[in-house]
């Protein structure tokens, strides 16, 4: 992931409504949520809500599919631990957070507690 892609990701989620369907997605699952329940949930009208998950789509931090007459909506995983792995690696020094990688190839973010006024960060 580049400054530019993390950018437009963090653009998308930096409005209420979006991070608020964001979260649910996250949520949901790699399942996902129908646009209505999202838009059910939220309290927001379904025009509103297709707005904001066209941005969220648009930002590839979410992916549609149709089933039927619905489109369901899910959490786009992989961008998001590329997110996470981006911010981790190129944005906190050492001393605050690492990732390691276990034997099943699962991401473990380890980060410290710092008292910054201290200048002391414990793991």
């Amino acid at each position: 992931m580049d400054i530019q892609e993390a950018i437009i990701i963090f653009d998308a989620l930096s409005q209420e409504t979006r991070l608020r369907a964001f979260r649910l997605l996250v949520s949901a699952g790699e399942d996902g949520l129908p646009a209505g329940s999202l838009s059910e949930s939220l309290g927001v009208p379904h025009n509103t809500m297709s707005f904001h998950l066209s941005h969220l789509s648009n930002a590839r931090i979410v992916s549609s599919r149709r089933e039927g007459r619905s489109v369901i909506y899910s959490a786009n995983f992989p961008l998001v631990r590329d997110l996470i792995r981006f911010m981790v690696r190129d944005c906190c020094g050492v001393e605050f957070a690492s990732i390691k990688e276990d034997k099943k190839g699962v991401s473990i973010i380890e980060l410290s507690a710092c008292d910054c006024d201290k200048k002391k960060c414990t793991k």
